[in-house]
């Protein structure tokens, strides 16, 4: 089977590559005479998922790196290291920029289309067709703009193709209303997507799984709803305090009740190259992933699988064109010590056996849960085939605990500690009775390490500045590191966009 993801046309890659919001996006010189058959608009909404192809790296190197779950101070600095440093003076940051840029050009894409489907919605010649495409580019919108708002608050709502002159003219929206976007946008998913694209639907085939569906718009929403109930900090992040775990525990429970998924029973086999989709079986775990394909031209594979691996692993493997990060970026101690003894996910996360490379040998940990040395891509590193799993059950099934402890109706203390034990029993453990909401996260934190969920799940719990804290003073033996504060919680406008419109956007705080 074809993965859908990434294969787009030269038009819309080559917009993928705009540094500034005031770039004009997918224009009118480019659109109003292409779209004239629905293959046209199926290309259209691929360039739409085509923005997702860096969003694991991101995950990597602004929620991973900036988290208690690695200790990334290199011998020569490297651009990683103010993330996970708490510089003041990341404005102008590689990662930061990256996060913004590719969001927005994400945005533009899915309102070009979005523009138009309603033009130009007689070439589609099916009104379930225009309704489905629709449905995808509003989710992949509300994906992009969910992204922007848990690093950065504040972000300029556009909702319709814009010019470089207005786009210099829009300001930052509150988060409240970006929110109200975000949750129209997935409302509007959950009522017009698919539940999968197996059915008798004339436009399914085998190149379309991997689109979203109702349950990927689901686990959104949920995920909306919870990240607006964490604490705000007294600051415009993405927390409001807002105790939604009742409005997500109903959109959980029905991916639940759908059957559609599962835990796999082997926590290794969930990152296998042969467990993924599409594969007959397809990954049980998968509710929403991000696809790629290597060997293709232009190259649209994975970079992430090696985004936290050191080059000289690769090398000490004599594997060509596969070189890892340019230092290693060490797993922090805390974590590696916090997996309980016979915990089957630290082997299965965590390279812990030592690399010896020019003759000297380097102990200190890595990730490398999504590894396959075997599957190593024979021309380029940034072609790797692996899948992105952006939204697993597993995960699912740990936010419904979630949402129960934060006094969710539709849940007992019974049911937490069910879903808990299933995760511990996967990974070899002992089961615990009475799950409090700290070792919840505890247990989230060692589940999904190496898949960039830490420091969202920091921000949500409310101990992000303490916990943070807590582990700078024993972790940071070279005191690189400054104390963490409530304005850290999001990010800094990239400095691109304060030059681009000098006074348009105010700074966040303490940047």
């Amino acid at each position: 089977m074809k993965k859908i993801l990434f294969i787009s046309f030269i038009i819309f890659l080559t917009t993928s590559c705009s540094k500034e919001l005031n770039q004009v996006p997918i224009s009118t010189a480019t659109t109003s005479t292409f779209y004239q058959q629905p293959s046209d608009f199926i290309q259209g909404i691929n360039a739409v998922y085509n923005s997702l192809r860096g969003y694991p790296d991101r995950l990597l190197n602004l929620s991973e790196i900036r988290s208690d779950n690695i200790y990334g101070v290199s011998v020569t600095v490297r651009d990683w290291d103010p993330i996970n440093n708490f510089s003041p003076g990341i404005a102008p940051n590689v990662y930061v920029e990256e996060a913004w840029n590719v969001n927005f050009n994400g945005i533009f894409k899915a309102n070009a289309i979005l523009d138009q489907i309603t033009k130009n919605a007689s070439y589609l010649n099916s009104p379930a067709l225009a309704t489905r495409l629709t449905a995808e580019a509003r989710y992949l919108r509300a994906f992009f703009y969910f992204d922007l708002v848990r690093y950065f608050g504040k972000v300029p709502i556009i909702d319709h193709p814009v010019v470089a002159a207005e786009a210099n003219s829009i300001s930052r929206n509150t988060v409240s209303d970006v929110y109200k976007f975000i949750i129209a946008d997935l409302q509007y998913a959950i009522a017009n997507l698919p539940l999968n694209y197996s059915g008798t639907f004339p436009a399914y085939s085998a190149t379309d799984v991997g689109r979203a569906t109702k349950y990927a718009a689901e686990g959104t929403l949920a995920q909306v709803y919870m990240a607006r109930s964490g604490p705000t900090y007294s600051v415009e992040g993405p927390g409001m305090a807002s105790n939604e775990w009742n409005l997500a525990m109903p959109l959980i429970q029905d991916i639940i009740n759908s059957g559609s998924f599962a835990m796999n029973a082997n926590y290794a086999n969930i990152f296998a190259y042969a467990n993924q989709s599409p594969t007959p079986a397809g990954n049980k775990e998968a509710v929403f992933d991000v696809m790629y394909v290597s060997g293709q031209t232009p190259v649209l594979g994975a970079t992430f699988v090696w985004g936290l691996t050191p080059n000289y692993y690769f090398t000490s493997l004599a594997i060509p064109n596969s070189n890892g990060s340019l230092e290693i970026i060490p797993v922090s101690n805390n974590l590696v010590n916090a997996y309980e003894t016979g915990d089957l996910r630290k082997a299965a996360t965590v390279f812990t056996a030592g690399v010896t490379s020019g003759g000297a040998t380097d102990l200190r940990p890595f990730f490398k849960k999504y590894l396959d040395v075997t599957k190593a891509p024979a021309a380029s590193r940034f072609d790797w085939g692996e899948n992105f799993i952006a939204i697993r059950y597993t995960d699912i099934m740990m936010m419904k605990a979630e949402c129960i402890l934060n006094g969710a109706t539709g849940g007992t203390q019974a049911d937490v500690d069910a879903i808990v034990n299933s995760v511990r029993t996967r990974a070899g453990l002992s089961s615990k009775t009475n799950v409090t909401l700290a070792q919840l996260f505890d247990e989230r934190r060692k589940e999904f390490a190496d898949e960039g969920s830490r420091w969202f799940d920091l921000q949500r719990s409310g101990g992000l500045i303490t916990t943070m804290n807590s582990w700078i003073a024993t972790e940071d033996v070279a005191k690189r590191i400054s104390p963490v504060v409530a304005n850290y919680v999001i990010y800094p406008v990239p400095q691109s966009q304060l030059d681009a419109a000098p006074g348009l956007y105010n700074q966040n705080p303490g940047y």
